[in-house]
């Protein structure tokens, strides 16, 4: 099943919140989900060690030489597995990437998140020609971005990406407290108090998020949500 790997060779680009917030938008749905936490803070993992009762399963413990077994392990019996990676460029990084169905890279709008973006379009490449060509399609998503304004330098960065013909999510992954929340009390959006502000936007952004990705890898996984494998 469908192998998601978010990447960044920037650390603090937003891959291990939209990581939790894309698996949490799935389980949603009804999706049986994995998460491979490969990012060393193990922020995931600490997520997964609280009260919630989403049924998304967490795995942390990995290297560059079980990445790929463990992620193999995890797509034979669940319908998305997810793989958080570190802020850097090495061999795990690597070989996970080797095996995404979908790779997302988070992008501030800043000129340094930008160029950082760029070295993980270029990790990709550099993986396909190793594969012989083989295509590993990827997207570019904006994060930590104001949902009522599009900013002169974020608009110009995605003018640039769309000149570049280097493709990009439509859905962008907006600041949201709900998306610090999750962390700090451990629970899914959907388990929040519903005070925390701005947490109906927050949900209905997870969504659409959650709806672009399977729009991008269904017809290629045959993946119908809310069904679960016979393997299982």
């Amino acid at each position: 099943m469908p192998v998601i790997v978010t990447a960044s060779s920037k650390g603090g680009a937003g891959k291990s919140t939209m990581t939790l917030v894309l698996a949490q938008a799935l389980d949603a749905m009804g999706a049986s989900v994995t998460i491979i936490d490969a990012d060393p803070n193990r922020p995931i993992l600490r997520w997964r060690s609280g009260e919630s009762t989403s049924t998304v399963e967490v795995v942390g413990d990995v290297t560059e030489s079980s990445i790929i077994r463990v992620i193999r392990e995890h797509s034979a019996v669940r319908q998305f597995v997810l793989v958080d990676l570190e802020g850097t460029a090495n061999r795990l990084v690597s070989r996970a990437i080797t095996q995404a169905d979908l790779v997302l890279i988070p992008l501030q709008a800043s000129a340094l998140d930008s160029n950082e973006a760029g070295r993980a379009v270029n990790l990709i490449k550099e993986e396909e020609e190793a594969l012989d060509g083989r295509v590993i399609p990827f997207r570019i998503i904006m994060t930590r971005t104001n949902p009522l304004i599009t900013t002169k330098i974020e608009g110009g960065i995605i003018h640039a990406l769309r000149e570049a013909e280097i493709p990009l999510m439509q859905v962008r992954l907006h600041e949201r407290q709900a998306y610090k929340a999750i962390f700090v009390q451990r629970l899914s959006l959907r388990e929040l108090d519903e005070s925390i502000n701005g947490l109906p936007a927050a949900n209905e952004n997870a969504e659409r998020l959650a709806e672009e990705v399977v729009e991008l890898i269904t017809s290629a996984s045959s993946v119908k949500i809310g069904e679960t494998n016979a393997t299982e």
